[in-house]
């Protein structure tokens, strides 16, 4: 029989496990993004964002032609990481670039999390590569998008089928944080939250106002 224990599964990401790659959120990208509003989209790309960085995760930002076709990457991510140039592309499939395989290795971290458009195109490229070479693939389906419907959800279904992880912005920064009790990042998650947790937020911002309530902690 198996033994519970109040500690986390194994697949339950931190801040330390794992490196965040963010992929083309640009304008010409976001034109024909269908799959997804693009506000909601800015919005859930700022959430990542500000999660990768409150929790000290390692993350590569990247485009693809910035400067002759697609545009500057949103400024929602640029703005938290203002010192990062993105690694600009030739290549649909940000794996195949060696400049991200180089980082990818310089930071040395087992796990992947993806995000960014298109979801059947720029996520199923580097999220199936990194799977064939041995890396745990986690995909963060609302920061990302593609021209309809159908074509995300075939290329999320696709990518599930080949043992990544589905995951959701707001997810990410509940799973880093993962205790309340995490005195020193709490006062950021819940900031970001307010700001991108949607109706989340909204009632954190209520229960503070009213009652003075917070999470426990």
């Amino acid at each position: 029989m198996p033994i519970a224990q109040a500690q986390p599964g194994k697949t339950l990401l931190n801040g330390a496990d794992h490196t965040l790659i963010m992929i083309d959120h640009q304008s010409q990208m976001s034109f024909a993004t269908k799959s997804i509003d693009a506000t909601v989209l800015r919005n859930n790309a700022a959430l990542v964002s500000k999660a990768a960085a409150e929790f000290k995760v390692p993350t590569i930002l990247t485009t693809v032609a910035a400067q002759s076709f697609s545009g500057p990457i949103y400024s929602e991510i640029q703005s938290v990481f203002p010192d990062q140039q993105p690694i600009d592309r030739t290549t649909m499939n940000t794996w195949e670039d060696q400049r991200i395989a180089d980082r990818v290795n310089q930071i040395g971290k087992g796990r992947i999390v993806l995000a960014g458009l298109w979801t059947s195109v720029c996520i199923v490229g580097p999220a199936l590569s990194a799977l064939d070479q041995g890396f745990e693939v986690y995909v963060i389906t609302d920061a990302s998008g593609d021209i309809t419907e159908e074509a995300h959800e075939r290329a999320v279904q696709r990518m599930v089928q080949a043992g990544a992880r589905p995951i959701t912005s707001l997810q990410y920064l509940l799973e880093l944080q993962r205790d309340w009790a995490r005195g020193e990042t709490y006062d950021e998650t819940v900031k970001t939250s307010v700001e991108h947790g949607g109706a989340y937020g909204l009632g954190l911002i209520y229960a503070k106002q009213m009652f003075n309530a917070s999470e426990g902690h």
